[in-house]
């Protein structure tokens, strides 16, 4: 018989960014979902400083507005033997190429790569990592802006790894959403 027995991986993950001072959003989706959600993870410009007490619960690391030298530049979270690894992305260039990214990323050997600074949602699963921009919460750019703000939850389980993006009343965005094999 023998074999290793089979971890049971099941978590949800709330990814945010580019808050720019909003506190006020980040407290509001802790009430809203902390008794659903295992991770929750900013991906900087939140511009509050680091020992606010938010930051005992968010994983938070520094955008390019944030100024307190107490964040670290990036942070990888092991979790239910996934490597999550996040960082803002103004120091990997993600304004005008991926590569810089997905470099750092697979030096990481990430499961997860989480970014922001670019204030665009946007996510796509390469080389084994689910690369994942949430769009900026209180500053959106691009084709969604319209949205008011955006934020994306992870689900993961042994087969599957979905992604459901949200708004800024924490409504599900339809046409939003990805699965994936785990």
């Amino acid at each position: 018989m023998g074999g290793g027995k089979r971890v049971n991986t099941n978590f949800k993950m709330l990814v945010v960014s580019d808050s720019h001072g909003d506190r006020d959003i980040l407290v509001r989706l802790l009430e809203h979902y902390q008794s659903d959600i295992d991770l929750f993870i900013h991906c900087g410009d939140s511009e509050l400083p680091a020992n606010d007490e938010l930051f005992k619960t968010y994983h938070v690391v520094a955008g390019n507005c944030d100024y307190d030298p107490a964040f670290k530049n990036d942070q990888l979270i092991t979790f239910e033997k996934k490597r999550i690894w996040l960082t803002h992305g103004h120091l990997y260039q993600v304004n005008f190429s991926m590569e810089n990214l997905k470099l750092a990323s697979q030096q990481q050997r990430a499961d997860f790569c989480f970014f922001g600074h670019t204030h665009r949602l946007g996510f796509e699963m390469n080389e084994h990592c689910l690369f994942l921009n949430p769009g900026s919460i209180s500053l959106p750019r691009g084709e969604y802006a319209r949205l008011g703000g955006t934020f994306a939850i992870i689900s993961v389980n042994n087969e599957i790894i979905k992604v459901q993006y949200y708004n800024h009343d924490f409504q599900a965005i339809s046409e939003l959403n990805g699965k994936f094999e785990n």
